[in-house]
């Protein structure tokens, strides 16, 4: 039985570049950065060196880079931090945002924020004219994902970016799962903050960034010793941030050749899946996707049902958002595209990465096709078994 790790949308293993730095400063760099010895002045080095890599990877100065302990306190640090900033009541996302965003607008909402969730269309895609006809002269911010956590969907952040400038109010990105797999350049998509976290790049848990354009002062939502320019405070999670800038510094370097072989193999993969297997689907946009995720659904199976079998064959797969897990409701994402059951509840998300290759995937199709076909056995509804 071979082991194969397809849920690199949820997390990734870590570069041993990274983990070496990372052992490296906890042995023998443990000064505080804010302290004004040799030790914290050492220790202030690495921090800066580490925020130079991150923010170079968003092609942005290390000054509008904000450090986090992951792509959730990022999301809630924009959404929550320009909420403040001005009167206007009025915030507008999508349906098919993580929960960092959503849940962060249903708590503003409760705090007496006017809520507006856009539509998607078929393919989990924000419409620039569904946004355009949603702006408001009191919106303060549209948070709009650059790509979709689930079925991979690029949004045409640029464009509703450009909308949002227009009628007056700020655009935030969450970008955790783009930055790494796509071109991402902060300026060009002419967004005012953008999230995206370590541990999806290769790099440790427990640390994330935002990048805030200039000219833009967010209020504080931590208080304490003033760390991060104020507007982060606490002491910096170093040894996490140390292995981020060396994942962010690799991901730059190689991140072009490996998407095209992540989206060779998952073309491949795809093309094999549903040739070879009847009545299945790809869940998002055909093209306008990120190069390392497959979203399928196959009809008359239960998703979960697979996703236990395909475990038990040693293949790591989901069936939607890793930060969702326990949960037994189905895809908020597929929802919001108009998915009828059979197909929401059948949806499985193979995310590849770093060290997955064609016979790996291979082995994939394999044990996919035989547990499809013998999950379909036990259906009474699947047409092959009259």
């Amino acid at each position: 039985m071979q082991k194969v790790y397809l849920d690199h949308a949820a997390t990734t293993p870590l570069f041993p570049q990274a983990v070496e730095a990372m052992t490296e400063f906890l042995r023998d760099h443990y000064g505080n950065p804010s302290s004004l010895h040799s030790f914290g002045r050492e220790a202030k080095v690495f921090l800066e060196q580490a925020r130079a890599d991150v923010a170079a990877l968003i092609n942005v100065s290390p000054d509008n880079v904000f450090l986090t302990s992951g792509g959730t306190e990022a999301d809630n640090i924009a959404i929550l931090g320009s909420a403040a900033i001005t009167g206007k009541k009025h915030i507008i996302t999508s349906a098919t945002e993580h929960h960092a965003v959503l849940d962060t607008c249903e708590y503003l909402r409760k705090q007496g924020f006017e809520l507006c969730i856009l539509p998607v269309d078929e393919y989990g895609a924000v419409l620039p004219q569904v946004l355009r006809d949603a702006l408001r002269e009191d919106t303060l911010l549209v948070s709009v994902m650059h790509a979709n956590n689930e079925v991979g969907t690029v949004n045409p952040v640029r464009e509703l970016a450009q909308l949002a400038h227009e009628a007056g109010a700020l655009f935030h990105t969450d970008a955790v799962q783009s930055v790494g797999k796509i071109e991402v350049d902060a300026v060009k998509l002419g967004v005012d903050m953008l999230t995206y976290s370590s541990h999806k790049i290769n790099g440790p848990k427990g640390v994330g960034a935002l990048y805030v354009r200039d000219g833009l002062c967010l209020q504080r939502q931590v208080h304490g010793g003033g760390q991060e320019r104020k507007l982060r405070s606490g002491t910096e999670n170093l040894s996490g941030i140390v292995g981020f800038g060396v994942a962010a510094a690799l991901t730059r370097a190689g991140w072009r050749e490996e998407a095209e072989r992540l989206r060779g193999l998952r073309d491949l993969f795809v093309s094999e899946a549903l040739r070879t297997i009847p009545a299945g689907r790809l869940n998002g946009h055909p093209q306008e996707r990120l190069p390392h995720n497959a979203n399928l659904s196959f009809d008359y199976i239960e998703g979960e049902a697979l996703l236990l079998h395909l475990d038990m064959l040693g293949i790591a797969a989901s069936s939607g958002s890793a930060c969702s897990s326990g949960s037994l409701s189905p895809s908020h994402v597929l929802q919001a595209m108009g998915l009828s059951d059979n197909w929401l509840h059948s949806a499985i998300r193979f995310s590849l990465g770093h060290g997955v290759d064609e016979q790996q995937m291979r082995y994939v199709l394999s044990v996919l096709q035989d547990k499809v076909a013998s999950l379909r056995k036990a259906s009474p509804f699947y047409i092959g078994n009259a």
